[in-house]
């Protein structure tokens, strides 16, 4: 077992790096918020307009 190596670190296809998902979206937040709560309330104020 002294010789006894690992292949999976050396044959990944995967960069060295992964990014992860939350840390890509993450910069983009504060323009992403205010489009989405934008949408959000002119689709409650439809529903309330259309309910009443």
């Amino acid at each position: 077992m002294s010789n006894h190596t690992s292949h999976a670190a050396h044959s990944s296809s995967a960069p060295a790096e992964e990014q992860d998902p939350v840390d890509a979206i993450v910069p983009m937040m504060p323009i992403i918020l205010p489009i989405v709560g934008g949408v959000l309330m002119f689709l409650l104020a439809f529903i309330a307009v259309f309910m009443a």
